[in-house]
């Protein structure tokens, strides 16, 4: 055959194979799932939900042509921490298609956009704000309201394991970063009884009030969360020298489906690499969760 020939031949077997892989590849053989290859543009818009006439701020990442209903996750931030902790995680999500809602919780730091003062915040009116802004993401009429999840970080991540247990019906799972299971325990090591907590006093890096530990003393926030019977998913450091590792173990223990995954070297709180895969497990964990 001449060289001319074989170059004829092989612009036709080209030609007539180009259609098949096109076919192929509109099709998703081989290929992952739109959701899981696209990046989506987004928008931001403030939100807001009310609790016992509280105004409770907060930014919405809502993804752009992804659908009429998209899966929502609502992010909560630790003590004296605000909405602005979680923007890392929802722009990461919000590129994949979920719509993330990050607030400030009620009295949660001195700069939080929410009504209240941190004398007035404990983990129980924090659990009310977030039942709140539940509530109001379930009306986003972008919102997928059968697959709705919490997450948070450190104080956050225990807000959302207790009201997740208590809204189970609403919540399609949770991803914990380590939560800070242990404030139980640091309030009975502070005081032996209610009476000796004082009306204010300083807590870590900011002032709370009495209400903050009262009900602690003898709250066993393990038992609350194991009423929480859906697929669990933690992510903790085993360097965090504030909420030690074992206060995840032990979620895993008394949880009825729980995954924990550990960062080697990471302390309270996730950056660079560590915030990369940190996303990396989120993301695996809600698209095998997702309807």
């Amino acid at each position: 055959m001449s060289e001319k020939m074989k170059w004829r031949t092989a612009l036709m077997f080209c030609v007539l194979a180009f259609p098949a892989l096109l076919l192929s590849a509109c099709d998703g053989k081989g290929m992952d799932s739109p959701s899981r290859i696209t990046a989506y543009r987004y928008e931001t818009q403030e939100l807001y939900a009310k609790r016992d006439g509280n105004q409770i701020y907060g930014l919405a990442y809502v993804p752009k042509n992804a659908g009429k209903k998209m899966p929502a996750v609502i992010f909560s931030h630790g003590f004296g921490g605000n909405y602005q902790v979680g923007m890392q995680y929802a722009e990461a999500l919000a590129e994949k298609g979920y719509v993330v809602y990050c607030f400030d919780f009620c009295g949660g730091s001195p700069e939080s956009r929410s009504d209240g003062t941190t004398l007035e915040m404990s983990i129980f009116t924090e659990q009310a704000d977030l039942e709140a802004v539940i509530h109001m993401i379930q009306g986003q009429d972008f919102v997928d309201k059968e697959n709705i999840f919490l997450m948070g970080t450190s104080q956050g991540g225990a807000v959302s394991a207790i009201t997740a247990a208590a809204s189970k019906e609403a919540i399609k799972g949770a991803v914990l970063l380590y939560p800070a299971f242990v404030l139980v325990d640091h309030a009975k090591e502070r005081f032996e009884s209610v009476d000796d907590i004082p009306d204010t006093y300083y807590q870590m890096w900011m002032t709370v009030g009495r209400v903050y530990a009262e009900k602690l003393l003898d709250y066993d926030i393990y038992e609350a969360i194991s009423a929480y019977d859906k697929d669990v998913l933690l992510i903790h450091g085993d360097a965090d020298d504030i909420v030690p590792l074992s206060y995840s173990e032990k979620a895993v223990d008394v949880y009825g489906s729980a995954r924990l995954e550990v960062l080697p070297g990471a302390g309270h709180g996730f950056y660079g690499k560590d915030a990369e895969q940190a996303v990396a497990w989120m993301l695996e964990y809600l698209n095998a969760h997702i309807d």
